[in-house]
């Protein structure tokens, strides 16, 4: 059990915070990202390794470091299949969400898929990942979500997403369902601007909100939140910094305590519109468990958000309950620094499973 009261601010505020690892540079201070600032988690790339043997050296290489922290380090991956594939070259990519879907009718290839991706990455390591998408699929395959979602029906994303999820938990994976409040309800991709929901607020509530709204009833982990401007809602402010927002629905109107998580917060659009640092400050006010983003040549916005804790423009009550949140997380899946082992023999074997899904699939 770990005891928050021996954990100083520096810690406390580190645990908040996941590095996404988009770069060499990244990597290459992740002693200084670890144990200076001693944060919570870190996000894979699949540019972090050309090969599996180079991912379990990674892996292996941030548990070490984390040994010298009190508490272990979050590893997370944002792995889907088709379009999102972090794994390496020697893993086969299991289909994207919507073919599993259009092919359940004989099989149930969501809940196989799934339960292929939670052992994977269980495997190699990975303790979280940023999945399964909860969207509703409104638009094209080729749009920002488009074949990324289950199904345009509600019940189907629902039913499958939370399968998905659920697969993934029993291989001790945690599942952080995605983009609340629903990026299928826009066009526009998060990643190189801030997508408009002109969708009317009670109409999203009864639509994309749903299976997000099923998921935390079903004990999800976590609730990833969208850079997602909902204008006949809460007006220009994205929900991953809105206060009113998460305050509102996930925590008052759904009664949710589990993890509520940033999406990336040097994304593009948000970066542009707010400066990548002072996001990462918007998030951490806005009552937000954990924020993500990527290294950018440095991570001295740390040094910010303790500022701003230390000048109380944070509550300490408000940051201990999101610090409770996590280390609940990570003593239920009793994630450790033990180092991984290489094993190809599991590799081919998985990889005959993913032939079989996508013979009857693709």
């Amino acid at each position: 059990m770990y005891d928050i009261n021996k954990l100083s601010l520096e810690e406390k505020v580190g645990q908040m915070i996941i590095v996404g690892l988009d770069s060499d540079n990244a990597v290459m201070h992740l002693e200084e990202i670890i144990n200076k600032y001693k944060v919570g988690g870190v996000l894979l790339y699949k540019k972090n390794y050309k090969n599996y043997g180079e991912m379990i050296a990674l892996v292996n290489k941030i548990k070490k470091l984390s040994r010298k922290n009190k508490i272990p380090i979050f590893i997370a991956i944002d792995q889907e299949g088709g379009r999102v594939n972090r794994m390496p070259k020697e893993f086969k990519n299991l289909p994207v969400a919507n073919k599993l879907v259009c092919k359940s009718k004989e099989k149930d290839f969501v809940k196989l898929s799934a339960e292929i991706t939670g052992e994977m990455l269980n495997k190699v390591g990975v303790d979280m990942d940023l999945a399964p998408v909860l969207d509703i699929k409104r638009f094209k395959d080729n749009q920002a979500i488009g074949d990324r979602a289950y199904s345009e029906n509600i019940e189907e994303v629902s039913k499958y997403g939370i399968e998905y999820m659920k697969g993934l938990q029993k291989n001790n994976v945690i599942s952080v369902v995605k983009h609340f409040p629903g990026h299928g309800a826009t066009k526009d991709d998060s990643h190189f601007k801030i997508p408009k929901i002109d969708i009317e607020i009670e109409k999203l509530e009864n639509e994309d909100m749903r299976p997000f709204e099923n998921a935390m009833k079903n004990n999800a982990d976590g609730i990833l939140i969208g850079h997602l401007q909902i204008r006949k809602g809460i007006g220009k402010i994205p929900a991953s910094i809105s206060k009113r927002f998460i305050t509102k629905y996930i925590r008052k109107k759904y009664r949710y305590n589990g993890l509520v998580i940033t999406d990336d917060m040097r994304m593009k659009g948000i970066k542009i519109r707010y400066g990548k640092n002072n996001a990462i400050k918007k998030a951490f006010l806005a009552c937000n468990d954990i924020i993500i983003f990527k290294y950018d040549n440095n991570i001295s916005i740390i040094d910010k958000l303790m500022e701003l804790a230390k000048a109380n423009k944070i509550e300490m009550k408000r940051i201990n309950k999101s610090v409770i949140r996590i280390l609940n997380v990570k003593e239920k899946y009793k994630i450790n620094n033990e180092y991984i082992k290489e094993d190809y023999e599991f590799i081919s074997d998985i990889n005959k499973r993913i032939d079989e899904i996508r013979e009857e699939v693709l």
